[in-house]
């Protein structure tokens, strides 16, 4: 377990910086990471899918709480949305977390191998959604949090993608988008995270060391070590040509997508 502590400390602050420097992270990147370094240690088996979403899930309870309250000082972070999103959320985040525990291994990597590759092009393109035709209101903002909150908790992430596309689509300036995104990246994670512990609670396959789904060994090592790097992302995001680095980021997630592809099939 050692070993998988000091690899996972090693990458988290790699993802951290990521995170800072992007505004990416969760499960773009630490999903593929815990499953090929699981996979790689024989550890978890038939469940190693599932263990990589709820360990994913269950770093960014930390992660986003310090990018929330960054925000939050700010003034960036617009409470109406979030409660609304949040509210959707928590009940797509129930159905997702179900959904998952009951997909084959291999289903689930596929899926999950399809969101990267559409991730990446979404970065490498630079997308940016047309503005709709309808204001956000309560009921919408409900509606899209259900859809999120499920999609996020199915493959281990914080929802990041989908939420600030979405809210940026209805006229949200990218600083409050990316905040709102944040806190309820949070919710995401908490309801995820207990949900994926109660599922895996009484699974016997699972490694020494787990809380249900969730890997402590691996959470703790990227969670000591990202939220240290979080802020250096931030700071050199100011300083570096971050679009074209995205660019660059985009091709490498491309290739990942690939090699999660490619074990599913």
């Amino acid at each position: 377990m050692l070993d998988i502590f000091l690899l996972c400390f090693i990458f988290g602050a790699f993802s951290g910086i990521l995170a800072g420097l992007f505004g990416v992270g969760g499960g773009i990147v630490l999903v593929p990471f815990f499953l090929f370094l699981l996979s790689c240690n024989s550890i978890g088996g038939s469940h190693v899918m599932l263990i990589a979403i709820a360990t994913s899930l269950a770093t960014i309870v930390v992660t986003s709480l310090s990018a929330s309250w960054a925000h939050y000082r700010l003034g960036a972070l617009l409470k109406i949305p979030v409660i609304h999103l949040s509210l959707g959320m928590i009940v797509g985040v129930l159905f997702g977390t179900f959904a998952a525990d009951n997909f084959a291994f291999s289903y689930l990597q596929l899926i999950f191998g399809i969101y990267l590759l559409l991730v990446s092009l979404q970065m490498a393109l630079a997308y940016k959604p047309k503005r709709a035709v309808h204001d956000l209101n309560k009921l919408y903002l409900k509606i899209a949090g259900s859809m999120i909150g499920f999609v996020s908790a199915f493959l281990g992430t914080g929802g990041g993608t989908l939420t600030v596309p979405y809210l940026a689509k209805h006229g949200v300036e990218m600083k409050n988008a990316v905040a709102i995104s944040s806190a309820c990246g949070f919710s995401i994670a908490v309801i995820g995270s207990i949900s994926y512990m109660a599922l895996g609670w009484d699974v016997l396959e699972l490694p020494e060391g787990s809380l249900g789904y969730i890997y402590m060994p691996a959470f703790s090592g990227v969670v000591l070590s990202s939220i240290l790097t979080v802020p250096l992302g931030a700071k050199l995001a100011n300083q570096l040509p971050a679009q074209k680095l995205k660019r660059y980021f985009s091709g490498l997630l491309f290739l990942v997508a690939l090699k999660v592809l490619w074990g599913a099939v």
